[in-house]
Order: C-alpha cells, then sequence, then structure tokens
C-alpha cells in the first residue's frame, strides 16, 4: 500500500509542476503576436485547400464565397472539394465554376473523411506546384486573412493544427459546459503546449501539412479521434510534431461541433504500445507519449486530499509541508490558467462542471459499459477490430532455406507480428504501424544470423504511397518475365524466387532517406 501511495505522490507532484509551468510559459505569447504581425510579408507558399463536404450545402457555398474574397493571392492557392455521396444539391455549386475543381462520390455508400481523402491525395500526388495542404470540413467558418496565416505559420512548422471557434445561440446547459471547456483548452492548454515546443493531437477538421512531408510519410488516418491521436503520435516519432496556432482561426456552429476527447481505453491502449519506445533522445515523443497519462481534475483533487491526510498522520516519503506545497503550486497554476483563458466570470461554473461532464463521458466508453451498451442495442461495436492473417515464409542462413509461418495482428488499429518455427514462437511489441512490427522482427531475427525473405526486406521493393497508414502495398522491380514495365505489384509481406537481400531499416527510414 505504501508503495502504491508513493508512486500515486510522484504521479500527482510532476504533473502539477508540469502544470504551473505550462501557466507561466502561457504569459508570454509573443511567438503568435509577431507570427500575425508578419502574417503578409513572409514568402508566399502556393497552398492547395481540401475540402471534406457530406450534405453542407448551406456552409460549403459561405466557404468558397469566404475562399474567394482572401487577402491572399489567388494564383498562390487551388482549392479542391470532395462531395461524398452528397444528397443535397451540394454539386450545383460547382456548375460552371473554375475556382474550384470537384470530386463528386457517387453509388459507393458515404466512404468517410479518410479515404475519400486519400483517394484525392493519390490524384494530386503528381501536382508539383504545391508546398502545403490545407484539410478543411465544410462546416468551417473563415475570415479573410485565414490563408495568409497559414502562410506565416508555416515557417515555423511543417503540421499546424488551428484553432476552432464555437459560435451559437440559445445553448443548453451541456452545450455551454463543452463550449466553456472548448475555450479553456484552446486559449491556454493547447497555447501552452505549443509555446513550450510540445506536440499537439492533430484535428482532420482543420489541419495544415507541407506538401513535402506528405509526400515523404504517404498517409492519412482521419478515421476518428482515436485514429488521429495515434497519427500525432507517429508525426511525433519521426521528428515531424503537430503545432497548434491559435492566429490559424475557423469558425463553426456548436449545434455541429464534437468534442474531440480520445476514449481512456485508446489512450492506455497506445501509451502501453509506445511505452517501450519512449527510451530514445526524442524529448517531444516522450513527453507526447506521457501526456497520454495526462489526469482528470476529480483524480488529482481525491488524490491530494488522501495524500495530505495520509502525510499528516502517518510517515510518509515527503513531509507533510512537501505534499502541500505542491497542492499549492497546482492551485496556483490552475488560477493563473483561468486568467489566461480568456473566460468570461459566469463561464467559470460551466467549466467547474466539466468534470462531471468528463466522468459521465468516460463512464459511458467504459469497455465493460460499452459492451453492455452494444448488447442492449443489438449491434456489433465498430470501434473493435481484431483482424489476423496467417501467412506461410522463409528464413535463410544464407546456405539453407528454413520454412516459418508469420501471423500479422491488427488489434485495434495496433500492429505486432508473431514468428512462429515448429514449437518456438516470437511475438513483437505493439506498433502503430505494420511496417515497423516487421522490422522489428526482422532486426531481431539479423541478431541470430538470420534473414526473413519477404518483400520489405527485398531490394526489388519500392512502396507504393497509396494513403493507407500501414503502407503494406508496393511494386516489385524484379525482371520477371510475365510482367509489364518489369514491375508488378505486391504486399509487404510477399515472397519469390527473385528475393535481393536489401533493405535492414524501416520502410519509413528508407523513405527519409
Amino acid at each position: 500500500m505504501e508503495l502504491i501511495l508513493n508512486l500515486l505522490y510522484i504521479y500527482v507532484a510532476l504533473y502539477s509542476v508540469y502544470f504551473f509551468t505550462l501557466a507561466v510559459k502561457n504569459q508570454n505569447d509573443r511567438k503568435f503576436r509577431i507570427q500575425q504581425k508578419y502574417n503578409n510579408l513572409n514568402c508566399k507558399n502556393n497552398l492547395c485547400v481540401v475540402i471534406y463536404s457530406h450534405n453542407n450545402e448551406i456552409s460549403l457555398e459561405n466557404l468558397l464565397k469566404q475562399l474567394r474574397i482572401q487577402d491572399y493571392p489567388t494564383e498562390s492557392f487551388s482549392a479542391y472539394v470532395i462531395l461524398d455521396n452528397c444528397s443535397d444539391n451540394s454539386e450545383k455549386l460547382f456548375m460552371h465554376d473554375d475556382f474550384v475543381q470537384m470530386i463528386n462520390i457517387k453509388d459507393q455508400g458515404t466512404i468517410g473523411k479518410d479515404q475519400a481523402i486519400s483517394i484525392l491525395l493519390e490524384k494530386l500526388s503528381a501536382v508539383q506546384n504545391c508546398n502545403a495542404y490545407v484539410f478543411l470540413d465544410a462546416n468551417r467558418y473563415i475570415e479573410n486573412d485565414f490563408l495568409s496565416s497559414i502562410n506565416s505559420a508555416l515557417e515555423d512548422s511543417p503540421v499546424i493544427s488551428g484553432s476552432t471557434v464555437l459560435i451559437g445561440e440559445k445553448l443548453n446547459l451541456r452545450q455551454k459546459i463543452k463550449i466553456t471547456f472548448h475555450k479553456y483548452y484552446t486559449n491556454f492548454l493547447q497555447k501552452s503546449r505549443s509555446l513550450l515546443g510540445l506536440a499537439t493531437t492533430i484535428d482532420s477538421d482543420i489541419l495544415i501539412m507541407r506538401q513535402d512531408l506528405m509526400e515523404k510519410i504517404g498517409c492519412i488516418d482521419f478515421q476518428n479521434i482515436n485514429s488521429e491521436l495515434k497519427y500525432s503520435l507517429l508525426l511525433s516519432r519521426i521528428g515531424f510534431k503537430c503545432t497548434f496556432t491559435p492566429n490559424v482561426k475557423t469558425y463553426i456552429n456548436v449545434d455541429e461541433f464534437n468534442l474531440r476527447i480520445p476514449s481512456l481505453s485508446a489512450r492506455l491502449t497506445l501509451f502501453k504500445s509506445c511505452f517501450a519506445q519512449i527510451w530514445t533522445k526524442n524529448i517531444v515523443f516522450n513527453e507526447h507519449v506521457l501526456s497520454l497519462l495526462t489526469p482528470n481534475v476529480l483524480l488529482l483533487l481525491f488524490a491530494y486530499i488522501y495524500l495530505l491526510k495520509h502525510s499528516y498522520k502517518y510517515y510518509f516519503m515527503v513531509d507533510f509541508s512537501i505534499v502541500l506545497i505542491s497542492f499549492v503550486l497546482l492551485i496556483l497554476g490552475f488560477s493563473i490558467s483561468l486568467l489566461n483563458s480568456k473566460l468570461q466570470s459566469k463561464e467559470f461554473i460551466y467549466l467547474f462542471l466539466y468534470p462531471i461532464y468528463s466522468l459521465s463521458h468516460i463512464f459511458k466508453n467504459f469497455p465493460l459499459c460499452k459492451k453492455i451498451r452494444t448488447k442492449l442495442n443489438g449491434k456489433k461495436d465498430s470501434t473493435l477490430s481484431n483482424e489476423k492473417l496467417i501467412l506461410d515464409a522463409i528464413v535463410t542462413d544464407g546456405q539453407n532455406n528454413i520454412s516459418c509461418k508469420l501471423e500479422l495482428i491488427s488489434d485495434n488499429g495496433l500492429a505486432k507480428v508473431k514468428f512462429m518455427f515448429k514449437k518456438k514462437k516470437f511475438t513483437t511489441s505493439t506498433h502503430l504501424r505494420m511496417v515497423d512490427a516487421i522490422t522489428e522482427l526482422t532486426k531481431k531475427l539479423t541478431d541470430y544470423g538470420f534473414v526473413l525473405k519477404i518483400c520489405q526486406c527485398c531490394a526489388n521493393f519500392t512502396p507504393n504511397i497509396d494513403g493507407s497508414t500501414n503502407m503494406i502495398k508496393g511494386f516489385c522491380d524484379h525482371e520477371f518475365t510475365n510482367s509489364q514495365n518489369n514491375t508488378i505489384p505486391t504486399l509487404l509481406w510477399n515472397s519469390c524466387r527473385g528475393f535481393n537481400q536489401g533493405k535492414n531499416g524501416s520502410l519509413l527510414d528508407e523513405m527519409f532517406k
């Protein structure tokens, strides 16, 4: 019990120091003021604005009007609109309109933002005059300096998440709590993290990414907030963190806004899979992983109350006064954060109600509760997925070929590989991408003098940038007599008689060389 209390105090004390540091750092936003001052003085980037729409006719029409009156040169940006199975009159907005290029997806059902944008990006991969992509949802409103703000922000970061301002009238209590917390979260937490040089979670509704980085990564992952969190961690791990910029503003009606809170189970799963990877010099990624354990404010309060009571009555790892000082530091940090958040006095009440709303959200999405709710509704939980694929493979020691099996496992979007030879098994740790799981396995085999004869390890393999997160597709460049242009499509784990040992690093490393 004493060990648990010691660990609990270390946890809350470190968080108190971290929170106080954020509050102090937020006092000086000179970086953003300078960025805004020189919006129109920096060199102009050629921007490609990608708008996703599903039955957003009215707001889409307004958004296009606002794009036309930008204070940014029209020759320096282009606009693409994806109509995803729209049943309204959105298509008619683009009749005889050369300002916007449209992709109309019909007769396939609603395929979703992730797949729709991937299709467009594949078509745009050959575009040479684009420096950055601007991803926008059609239900957004923008000001006339929107693109100028993006142009300025791109000087500091290759991946930018913009600010969302909620608007609306006659709000109910739930909406008031959501809009107040979002205001506090944006004006304080996201802004402070950005000023400290820390990573933020991408927001696919308003996201900017440099074209050269997109080309190197070759994929997006905009399925939901949990997948966006996973994608954000991937960006941090490869050294291209997402940076929040309050100057890049969009507006949305509160009725159409979804509070973006990753589920507790998703955060814990990602933390478990990434924890083994944080022992590196990549401080931003390490902190990003640890931030997955950010506590609920009620947990902090109850923890401190118990720790103060325990340290006052009994012997503890630190004196009662030390526990009290760390608690006061947390309260002081919170008080400063309220000043930074630009909340009105009446909004403080709604902010203090948010922890209750948050707990209800956690309880609602707790795996057991979700499972019970799914059974009662008689529906399958689409957020859970566990897929396995068993393949025959070959390893070689340079002289002999040895038959083995590979089990490719995708568990809720995370990947690992099980290697099986007779009764011996080796399972990799969980990774964000299948290519990295296979890389761990190949390195393990190399340590024992073996080479896994699959396409990912072959010098004849060229990756195919197809928009998928795992990037599992590619082309074999071996000169087969039955192929045209000497290339055939293949997958990472395929093997053939033309294997030629080549790549020892990860596929992503190869692409960045």
